[in-house]
């Protein structure tokens, strides 16, 4: 889940060395231009007449690198240590920043981990001209990153509805609240703690087998419980003559699985993470099916 963010520097024509709190309405003059510097939680200081956005210590963490895995070209998964107590729920996301090039550059990525776990997992897919994902490419262990110390997002498990039926629908990166959500339903299950009557049905689409990042946890856990299916489902099998399972794209098997399933439409809610057209199309497949769209949920996943 990827937007654009602030801006990151300018050269002004003020040589005064300034601090210009938060959330100030101050400007600056840059080719006749006036800037303001205000609606951002990021202090700005100009050195030299180079007015830079820095994270506040009051509004951001430290985060450290801790771990990273690469596992197709372009798709990584990596952890971080986000210094400080990161409160969050399954389904949310953090806005991770870097300095780059061009200044301070933030992006929101949806987290894979669970609230139970310490540290902060994201799976990443590369975006060849976008700003973010070049500074993440080569972060290895011990690599800083600023972290918005608040967690936002409202993609979270609809268990105030009373649904017993959850059908998770996603493509590649899309993987990641769903992880989050079946990790912490794990955890709660092994301890007793576990929804009564709760089932999770996850559909995962990619290009390749090779782009599914988290397809065997998802199978060994789906293999041990009887409340999980996992269905991945790719869609270049010619590209992929080992690949032996499910093939089309996510949009062709929906009406498959859910009349496979049996899901009751007036007993279940489903989301739609990753890709836009995955998202539009397997929206209007699911109330053509009889679905309510009071109980669909969708997060679309921009490139940078």
């Amino acid at each position: 889940m990827d937007r654009e963010s602030y801006p990151a520097r300018s050269r002004i024509d003020n040589r005064t060395e300034k601090y210009l709190a938060a959330g100030s309405t101050a400007s600056a003059t840059f080719q006749g231009w006036t800037i303001p510097l205000y609606n951002t939680d990021l202090p700005v200081v100009s050195f030299a007449g180079v007015f830079v956005m820095i994270p506040s210590p009051d509004k951001f963490y430290s985060a450290r690198v801790t771990y990273r895995r690469d596992f197709a070209p372009g798709y990584w998964i990596f952890r971080v240590d986000p210094g400080g107590e990161f409160k969050f729920v399954s389904g949310q996301y953090a806005t991770i920043g870097a300095e780059g090039p061009d200044g301070f550059v933030e992006r929101p990525y949806s987290i894979v981990s669970s609230p139970y776990e310490r540290e902060l997992e994201f799976f990443i897919e590369a975006v060849a001209d976008g700003e973010m994902t070049p500074l993440l490419r080569d972060a290895q262990a011990g690599k800083a990153l600023s972290l918005r110390k608040t967690a936002k997002g409202r993609f979270t498990l609809d268990l105030a509805s009373g649904h017993h039926h959850h059908l998770l629908l996603c493509t590649v990166t899309g993987i990641a609240p769903y992880v989050s959500h079946v990790r912490t339903l794990y955890t709660d299950w092994k301890e007793n703690r576990f929804p009564h009557g709760l089932r999770v049905y996850v559909i995962q689409g990619a290009s390749r087998s090779w782009e599914f990042g988290y397809r065997e946890e998802l199978e060994a856990i789906a293999a041990n419980v009887p409340w999980l299916a996992y269905v991945p489902t790719v869609s270049r099998f010619v590209e992929d003559p080992s690949w032996s399972g499910e093939t089309g794209r996510v949009d062709d098997i929906i009406r498959k699985y859910t009349d496979a399933w049996d899901l009751p439409r007036m007993d279940t809610t489903a989301y739609l993470c990753g890709h836009p057209s995955m998202v539009e199309v397997g929206t209007k497949i699911l109330e053509r099916a009889g679905f309510p769209a009071k109980s669909l949920k969708q997060e679309v996943y921009w490139v940078e």
